[in-house]
């Protein structure tokens, strides 16, 4: 019997130790046909001179971009390749995960029993504490108007989350798709850049008629947020506040889309009244508009509040892509 080919497509951008080590857990995967295809995302570091001597006992191809195309052009750059050598399907695998064994086994095994779905995710685990999930799925909290991993920060006592079951969205750092889909539903959108474009993604499919699918068999230890900077930092706000409104077009009722912008809106340009709670009402009134003129100029250490009302603004004013240079200059003062 043949076995399905199987392209595994990691993304590094000048964080060649954390490829290497994935790489490394790879080598021990259970399927016996799978080719790696790593594509470096025009990194400014030694990740090139890490990367090239790099052997394995797989099929390995290293594309070089030049450039950092972001997680959606960079990873459809991997992807355009894979179908070119006729993968049966594509697994995007975050550069600083570490793999199960059996990961893709399960995924294939998974795709085998639910012809219905045709993407699917993995349960992941906090590298730092392994036995902590990071995500069993994921569900659009309409009230909250924000995805939410399941089972975040629980511990896996092996008694929850152990069935294949629909999932509104297939997390980017271990997903499985079959390329039947991406050949009717086509690459990821480059405008989402970095966050949201996996989002988008799943729902395109659903709307071809496919399920995502969580597949609690494939697992995975991820290194949280390391291309970011970590959490919460003034990237990651950018993207988020900018791609949410451009995916929320796209998939949410129109009254939940204008409710998701006025509550983008006030967060961008939030009025901060005067820390002198007792002070006289006009003084705080004037530290209030200075707070909100300092956020849209580029006064004042609220980085944060910075990097928000840059991401509304440029949803605003259709400008995706990468970010502003000035977005990748804003640090957090600690």
């Amino acid at each position: 019997m043949t076995i399905p080919p199987i392209a595994i497509i990691i993304l590094n951008w000048n964080g060649a130790n954390d490829t290497l080590a994935c790489l490394d857990s790879l080598t021990s995967l259970t399927h016996p046909n799978f080719n790696v295809i790593v594509v470096d995302n025009g990194s400014s570091d030694d990740s090139l001179a890490l990367l090239r001597p790099y052997r394995a006992p797989y099929p390995l191809t290293l594309i070089e971009t030049g450039a950092n195309l972001g997680f959606a052009e960079g990873n459809n750059v991997g992807v355009r390749a894979a179908l070119e050598t006729g993968a049966d399907a594509v697994l995007l695998l975050n550069n600083d995960t570490v793999v199960d064994p059996y990961l893709v086994s399960a995924f294939v095994d998974a795709a085998k029993l639910h012809p219905e779905g045709g993407v699917f995710s993995a349960k992941i685990f906090y590298h730092a504490e392994p036995d902590k999930l990071w995500y069993a799925g994921a569900k659009w909290l309409a009230d909250e108007q924000h995805f939410q991993h399941v089972g975040i920060g629980e511990i896996d006592d092996r008694k929850r989350y152990e069935d294949v079951v629909e999932t509104d969205y297939a997390s980017g750092c271990a997903l499985f798709i079959r390329a039947e889909v991406i050949n009717k539903i086509g690459l990821m959108d480059p405008k989402f850049f970095l966050t949201y474009e996996e989002s988008d993604w799943c729902y395109r499919a659903r709307a071809a008629d496919f399920k995502c699918l969580f597949v609690p068999g494939a697992k995975l230890w991820h290194k949280v947020s390391a291309s970011f900077g970590g959490v919460e930092s003034p990237l990651q706000i950018y993207f988020y506040s900018r791609n949410i409104l451009l995916w929320a077009e796209r998939y949410l009722p129109r009254a939940a889309y204008w409710s998701l912008f006025r509550k983008t809106l006030r967060n961008s340009i939030r009025f901060s009244m005067s820390p002198i709670e007792d002070g006289p009402l006009l003084k705080r009134w004037v530290w209030g508009c200075l707070s909100v003129w300092r956020r849209l100029r580029r006064d004042g250490d609220d980085v944060t509040g910075r990097a928000r009302y840059l991401g509304f603004r440029d949803y605003l004013l259709r400008r995706f892509g990468d970010c502003p240079d000035e977005v990748r200059c804003l640090k957090v003062r600690g």
